[in-house]
């Protein structure tokens, strides 16, 4: 029993029979079991319904295929939060305010995109909705401090504030966007959904003050990964609108904290762990800046680095294990210049990498049947 304290110990476990340690084991296995039994029948409705996007030029689907996916990571989410609240709540009243704010916050941008795939929302009309639910955050504590950014210069408050709100609509609005805009091949945003909540997870739980985020991560990975049982090539389902409330909570999730000196610290972790989609955001918007486009994020094409690796691989699998790897591979360097232990780092890239594995082969299995009853 001993040993399995220490060894729980050096994985930031302080005690694995603890509330805390079973709260987040429940929030995770909750809304992995429900998002992977919910997802067949939310395709099933959405066929019914015509939710679905239509073969075209940007797309890799040959007919028409559910667009309804991030309903079923957003399902899963929630209820996994609601049960984990139920097991241990939050004693802290502000941090309970803050989670409720990022709740309403993700229900309002997967709203967003669930609108969006039907009646095609200008950027503009998302860009106000995505400002405002920054906002949202902000006024309830949930804002990036400049001054609390490791190696950079202290400002005066008269400087420090509106720049820290700047920065702040910047970084949600900004990572939202980024996770969207990645969403292009089967099973790369679910995957990366999956690695980025797990990473952050992991680092999250290093800190005293942080439990509240420990638990949303796990809900978000979870269901994801619930989900990426059936988006992996070939897909029966995809996000839709689901990319914005992964990319909203990835980004809203890591300015939670109640200390100062952790919740600047947390921002190193996801900005190089989510390098991928900055990284591809960065180089569309300057490619069609240079060709003309007044309205870079208002022209899709495919100049995305998801599209660079699939016109090489010429494989929609090969394309998304590559970013999951780039991801993971980025997830390992933030881990470990936040000082996550290289032991723990250790575990968490094989457990992630186990679970990616494990769904990827369900999926293809599932797949060969399939085809095996059609030829039946």
């Amino acid at each position: 029993m001993d040993s399995l304290r220490a060894l729980a110990a050096q994985l930031g476990i302080a005690d694995p029979f603890g509330a805390g340690f079973f709260s987040v084991l429940v929030t995770f296995v909750t809304a992995l079991v429900f998002t992977w039994l919910f997802i067949p029948r939310l395709r099933e409705f959405a066929v019914q319904a015509g939710w679905a996007d239509q073969p075209n030029a940007r797309r890799l689907n040959k007919e028409p295929l559910p667009n309804a996916g991030g309903l079923g990571i957003f399902a899963g989410f929630m209820l996994s939060i609601i049960v984990a609240w139920a097991i241990r709540p939050i004693s802290v009243e502000l941090v309970n305010i803050q989670v409720l704010a990022i709740m309403l916050g993700a229900t309002i941008m997967m709203f967003l995109g669930f609108v969006d795939d039907r009646v095609d929302l200008s950027p503009a009309s998302r860009l106000l909705v995505q400002v405002l639910v920054a906002v949202l955050l902000m006024v309830n504590g949930l804002k990036m401090d400049f001054n609390a950014i490791p190696f950079l210069p202290t400002l005066p408050d008269a400087v420090n504030d509106p720049l820290s709100t700047v920065l702040t609509i910047l970084w949600i609005v900004g990572l939202t966007n980024a996770v969207n805009l990645m969403d292009g091949v089967d099973g790369v945003v679910g995957g990366l959904g999956f690695i980025v909540s797990m990473v952050l997870l992991i680092t999250a739980a290093q800190f005293p003050d942080r439990a509240a985020a420990v638990v949303l991560l796990a809900g978000l990975a979870g269901a994801c990964l619930g989900y990426l049982r059936y988006n992996f090539n070939p897909s029966r389902i995809i996000l839709g609108g689901g990319s914005y409330l992964i990319g909203f909570t990835l980004a809203a999730v890591s300015l939670l904290g109640t200390l100062k000196v952790s919740a600047g610290a947390s921002l190193l972790v996801p900005l190089i762990v989510l390098a991928l989609p900055v990284m591809d955001t960065t180089q569309v918007v300057i490619g069609r800046l240079r060709r003309g486009i007044r309205n870079p994020l208002g022209h899709p094409d495919k100049t995305h680095i998801h599209h660079r690796v699939l016109a090489r691989t010429a494989s929609a699998r090969r394309t998304a294990v590559i970013l999951w790897g780039v991801a993971l591979l980025c997830g390992v360097v933030g881990m470990l210049l936040q000082g996550v232990p290289p032991f723990v780092v250790l575990v968490a890239a094989l457990t992630i990498g186990l679970c990616l594995t494990f769904v990827a082969l369900r999926r293809v299995r599932a797949h060969e049947r399939e085809r095996a009853a059609e030829l039946n």
